[in-house]
């Protein structure tokens, strides 16, 4: 199993991602923050290894506003050496990669031009993985999108308009179960129109789920996984910040109910993206954890815990 986290990571000491404003889009600009963000990424992923944090979620705002219509300078070949240097680490090292477009990003949306920009968000995505010569264990995942008042109609649009996308782009994507518009039925019945992999994530199901449990679930996740060509499926896990709205997510990884989620999943293999807000501290504690049930594995058989902080 790998362990990762989103985007940013607090222990290096300086902003993680250079971006500005539109109203000051320079090329000059843009190719600075460029430069900063590959750096820094670089300098990231380095960080990971040596806690062997092997899953990490590149931030979206690697090349800032690249998908905006007032960006039309090439990137791409400016850059091109820096991420196949980049993508030729990742490989050396074992990491798993994937990344996470915002929410306005709408494939099923009425509105053609949202579906248009969002196509055009989504190949930014790709392109960044492709110039990293990643192959399609490299994810990009989306959410379902809108409900629009017509849950079944707004279903059949996704499945109509995936096959605007471009090939390349569709080997890369997987859908994700959401905290309150669909759950993870909705996603396995999308599954069965298209093969396209289906992320779960744990969070969502407690806040939103059907009439699957959690071992029904992971079963059924992990057949939407063809693992010769997507590696082994990905996982989100997060828990609920307490005295806070439902689907808040915690501070920090909450560590009992961290071992119990692997002791009852134990029957398959997954990556894991821990979705919680103090980053590499808590993918680091749940290493430090699962490092212990290597070497322990009472903690699985008699329910022990017995995590000590160093």
């Amino acid at each position: 199993m790998k362990i990762g986290y989103p985007c940013i990571n607090y222990s290096i000491g300086k902003k993680t991602i250079s971006t500005f404003r539109l109203s000051s889009y320079s090329e000059e600009k843009l190719i600075q923050s460029i430069k900063y963000n590959l750096n820094t990424l670089l300098e990231i992923l380095n960080y990971n290894i040596d806690h062997n944090l092997m899953f990490f979620r590149i931030s979206s705002d690697i090349v800032p506003f690249a998908s905006h219509p007032l960006c039309t300078f090439n990137w791409q070949d400016l850059f091109r050496t820096d991420f196949k240097k980049i993508g030729e680490f990742i490989l050396k090292n074992n990491l798993r990669i994937s990344m996470h477009p915002d929410q306005f990003v709408i494939i099923n949306a009425k509105d053609k031009n949202i579906v248009e920009r969002s196509i055009g968000e989504l190949e930014y995505h790709r392109e960044i993985l492709d110039l990293m010569n990643l192959d399609n264990s490299a994810k990009i995942q989306i959410h379902i999108g809108g409900v629009y008042g017509e849950k079944e109609l707004s279903k059949k649009r996704f499945i109509s308009n995936f096959d605007l996308l471009s090939d390349r782009l569709k080997k890369r994507l997987v859908i994700e179960n959401d905290d309150h518009l669909y759950h993870l039925n909705d996603c396995l019945e999308i599954h069965d129109e298209l093969g396209i992999p289906v992320l779960f994530d744990t969070f969502h199901h407690e806040c939103f789920g059907d009439d699957l449990d959690l071992i029904e679930a992971i079963k059924k996740v992990d057949h939407t996984w063809n693992h010769s060509k997507d590696g082994i499926m990905m996982i989100d896990y997060s828990n609920q910040e307490k005295d806070k709205r439902k689907g808040k997510h915690s501070k920090t990884l909450l560590l009992k109910n961290f071992l119990e989620f692997i002791r009852l999943c134990s029957f398959t293999d997954f990556d894991i993206m821990l979705e919680v807000k103090d980053k590499e501290q808590s993918a680091k504690k749940a290493r430090k954890l699962l490092d212990q049930i290597n070497n322990d594995s009472t903690m699985f058989k008699n329910k022990i815990f017995y995590y000590k902080e160093s």
